[in-house]
């Protein structure tokens, strides 16, 4: 086909100065596009200012040949951006919402400002944008928009709450602006890239970060921003040459009888029912909900499950005061909660009625963007609260044409905002009960847009990301988050439903799944569920198996390969549920990539690699201190003392000097995919020197292939540089996932001690000890020269699929080795196998049995009574042996 020119459009690109934005301003600007090249010039972090990162692309369109301006305005400013696009071009045709910062934080830490920043530049942005070129794109009949999401916003993040209601919003946001934008030809698409950019380079390392170049997402969204292409509504995954299409999946659900017999108890039975999928239907609108209706007519009673109460919960409802809320509250008291009804009109007249009803109530009549007087309100009156219906709702629909910013934002701050501020302040007292339940709303407006609410749609999906992220987070603390689309007659509904169908939609029948959502019993967390009439569904996402296409990808190779990217229909879609699974088919890409790069063949062993390490007594005394040793053990921890000395796992640190070339080894080499997994550590020499310069030389000695992994063997020497002496002998296995099958030996070698099996014997231990790890040990260990992000960054965590960042396990072997250096004295080697990850915080136990010479120990966490290092043993120096 013919090249795809741009020649006679202008195009405005935010975030432009690098990355992705720049990206895809120097591609537009080649062919014949007249380029705005918008960028504020901040850190990623959305912090300062400069001219200089949008000059500079300018400067490079314009030396090639093409037409470009710059402007620095903030993309709050919207208006200013396309004024400068239209002073200088006459008028706007693509708009790409490209703009976005990071504020990443666990929940708990997450302040308002964190919160609202985020929610300014990527939604409040893209809306102030698209709002200034959208009569341009009416008036000419053409218009073409993308908006950015992410894999964070799709599933949730950990660490990434803000993030992801905010890349979720615009999910929404884009749908109601194609369904509006679609008769004036224009379209409006979202796509979740993932790319090298500035927010992604602190997270990811450098081997990954090339194969994401961003040149690889431009050909999609030239493709669909291009005058010969009409896709709209669509929602797109790509990155690393992968290129794939998401569409919403419900399920068929389960129809319920909508009389006194359908309650939570009927709901848990049929639970099976409500999430199946074996018979979905793949929409853009809410269910039939008067044929299903219809159907609920039909049913005979519902049969019962267990039993579910609330009995002494303390259960937050706002927007109590009618409608749906109402129906919440009076349910929820009668299975025994204590009840907050919030409203910001009346609550009185609830409250009235469940106290007549003989249920236990009390008024609230904050504003929900207040949140912490919400739940301040509940703790005066109860001590504490169990669950949260976060339900307050207004609408100011209009089309997107005369939204005034007013309209936009009363229904982000009670909808989005609000839900935001009640779950923030509830938040402390879930986590340290370890225990909470939160039911979120979301809307079918939200999950597949409608006409004239884009602002109710942007803060209604922006309300499923937040909760699918803070559902992740929750988890562990026994906090489950679920989010529902109901469907009912309401007070926000009466201009829209007629009689007969408002008496079809009662809220009543809304009421048993939230009261099961919010009860001990609730089956799960991080779900969707639309429900109405009777009905309760489940709704996920689908993803088209794609396309991945290698090498310099252009939007020419898009359009030839376009059926096959939105194929759903070939047997092979998928239905990720998390960042980890969604990001798997483009490491895939990756990998295949890697391959065709990589010839396969029997590894070279003949390789090496050598570096120097130059200690003091302050490094020695660093190591001491960061696996185990006190202040008061003068003997680790001053220089001063007649005893002074290194533990002898020291001897592991040299190898951080060195590097293992895995990429000559292995094919399909992923950074991401390897796994420490036996470490041998052999002490030659005693007493080990407290400073001194030590030349380490490293060397491959073994890669087995096992198949559908590799594991690579290697040898360091260690000496001291001064005398010549070896100190430390290490042999370290990795292993690499992904790597194997290119038809290596499939068995390692026996190499005596460094690969025994060293089984506990079949009694009690002779020897236990513990040591509580302090949440601060992972921070002051990487000190010791491991600097892998891993173990200090929450967003590389939750990359690993971590809820949080891991101890190095090389600090578990050190202190596992200070136990039993201290209990047994001097040994000439250790051996272990790293079998499970620790959390700073959480306490190790060493359970040893000491067979002659030989000590075989394991270590286990406490907390989680799980083995981080098994298989593991020291032999002991003999009794009088010279030191």
């Amino acid at each position: 086909m013919s090249e795809l020119r741009f020649d006679g459009k202008v195009v405005v690109v935010t975030g432009a100065g690098g990355g992705l934005g720049k990206a895809y301003a120097l591609f537009f600007g080649k062919r014949g596009a007249s380029v705005v090249v918008n960028d504020l010039g901040g850190s990623f972090k959305g912090e300062g200012a400069s001219s200089k990162a949008a000059d500079l692309v300018v400067e490079e369109i314009v030396k090639n040949g093409g037409k470009a301006v710059a402007n620095y305005d903030s993309v709050e400013n919207g208006d200013k951006i396309i004024e400068t696009a239209v002073k200088a071009f006459g008028t706007v045709h693509v708009v790409i919402n490209n703009a976005g910062i990071l504020r990443d934080v666990s929940f708990k830490n997450l302040t308002d400002k964190d919160w609202d920043l985020i929610y300014k530049v990527h939604v409040y942005g893209a809306y102030k944008v698209t709002k200034a070129a959208w009569p341009y794109f009416r008036k000419q009949k053409f218009g073409r928009i993308i908006n950015t999401a992410s894999a964070a916003g799709l599933y949730g993040n950990f660490g990434q709450s803000n993030y992801s209601a905010a890349k979720l919003g615009l999910v929404g946001f884009t749908e109601t602006l194609a369904k509006e934008g679609q008769k004036y030809n224009i379209t409006a698409n979202v796509i979740a890239p993932l790319a090298a950019s500035r927010l992604t380079e602190t997270i990811m390392p450098p081997e990954i970060l090339k194969k994401l170049s961003p040149e690889r997402i431009v050909p999609l969204v030239a493709y669909l921003t291009h005058e010969s292409t009409t896709e709209t509504y669509g929602i797109y995954e790509l990155g690393a040459g992968f290129f794939s299409k998401l569409r919403w999946e419900r399920g068929s659900g389960h129809v319920f009888k909508a009389d006194s017999t359908f309650t939570p108890s009927a709901i848990l039975k049929e639970w099976d029912n409500v999430v199946d999928f074996s018979n979905p239907e793949y929409p853009n609108g809410p269910a039939d909900f008067i044929g299903l209706a219809e159907q609920s007519q039909k049913k005979g009673p519902n049969a019962q499950g267990e039993p579910v109460d609330l009995k002494d919960q303390v259960v937050i409802v706002t927007g109590a005061g009618a409608g749906i809320g109402r129906a919440y509250a009076l349910l929820l008291a009668k299975l025994g909660a204590k009840v907050v009804v919030n409203d910001f009109v009346n609550p009185d007249n609830v409250v009235e009625e469940i106290k007549k009803a003989g249920g236990i109530a009390v008024g609230d009549k904050s504003n929900v963007v207040d949140g912490a007087h919400v739940v301040k309100t509940a703790v005066d009156a109860f001590g504490t609260v169990h669950a949260v219906v976060n339900n307050a709702g207004i609408l100011r629909d209009k089309s997107f044409q005369g939204m005034t910013d007013e309209q936009w934002q009363q229904v982000i701050d009670v909808h989005l905002n609000g839900t935001y501020a009640v779950t923030k302040a509830v938040w402390p007292i879930f986590l340290k009960q370890k225990y909470g339940r939160i039911i979120n709303t979301t809307s079918t407006s939200g999950i597949y847009g409608n006409f004239g609410q884009s602002n109710y749609s942007a803060a209604k999906l922006g309300i499923l990301g937040f909760s699918r992220a803070i559902a992740i987070e929750g988890k562990k603390s026994n906090i489950f988050v679920n989010t529902i689309a109901p469907n009912a007659g309401t007070a926000m509904t009466k201009g829209i439903f007629t009689e007969e169908m408002l008496e079809m939609f009662k809220p009543e029948q809304i009421a048993p799944l939230v009261s099961l959502l919010a009860s001990q019993k609730a089956p799960v967390t991080g779900g969707l569920f639309e429900v109405g009439s009777g009905w309760v569904g489940a709704t996920r996402w689908q993803r088209s198996s794609g396309v991945t296409l290698h090498g310099d990808v252009t939007p020419e190779q898009i359009a030839a390969n376009w059926e096959k990217i939105v194929d759903f229909d070939n047997g092979k879609a998928t239905h990720p549920s998390s960042t980890q699974e969604s990001s798997a088919s483009i490491m895939q890409a990756i990998t295949e990539s890697s391959s065709e790069e990589t010839e396969t063949k029997e590894p070279n062993l003949d390789l090496s690699d050598k570096a120097d390490l130059t200690y003091t007594f302050k490094d020695s005394i660093l190591y001491n201190l960061t696996v185990g040793a006190k202040a008061d053990e003068l003997k680790y921890t001053f220089e001063g003392s007649e005893d002074f000395e290194l533990l002898p796992t020291f001897g592991v640190i040299p190898f951080f000097s060195t590097s293992v070339p895995f990429e000559k080894l292995v094919p399909n080499f992923n950074p991401m995919k390897l796994l420490h997994g036996e470490q041998y550590l052999e002490i030659r020499k005693w007493p080990i020197p407290t400073e001194g310069t030590l030349e380490t030389t490293l060397r491959p000695i073994e890669v087995v292939d096992k198949g559908k992994a590799a594991v690579v063997i290697s040898e360091t020497v260690t000496k001291d540089k001064n005398t010549g002496e070896d100190i430390f002998y290490n042999v370290s296995s990795m292993f690499i996932r992904g790597s194997g099958g290119y038809g290596g030996h499939s068995k390692a070698k026996d190499r005596g001690a460094i690969t025994a099996a060293n089984k506990p014997p079949a009694r009690a231990p002779d020897f236990t000890s513990s040591y509580h790890v302090s949440k601060d040990l992972a921070a002051y260990y990487r000190l010791n020269g491991d600097l892998n992000p891993l173990h200090i960054d929450p967003a590389f965590a939750a990359v690993g699929n971590f809820p949080q960042p891991i101890l190095h396990g090389l600090a578990s072997f050190g202190i596992s080795g200070k136990i039993l250096y201290d209990k047994y004295g001097p040994f000439k080697n250790i051996k272990v196998r790293f079998a499970g990850h620790v959390f700073p915080g959480e306490t190790l136990q060493v359970e040893a049995w000491k067979e002659g010479s030989k000590v075989i120990f394991q270590t286990k966490v406490v907390e989680r009574n799980t083995i981080a290092i098994a298989a593991a043993a020291v032999e002991l120096v003999p009794k009088g042996a010279k030191l």
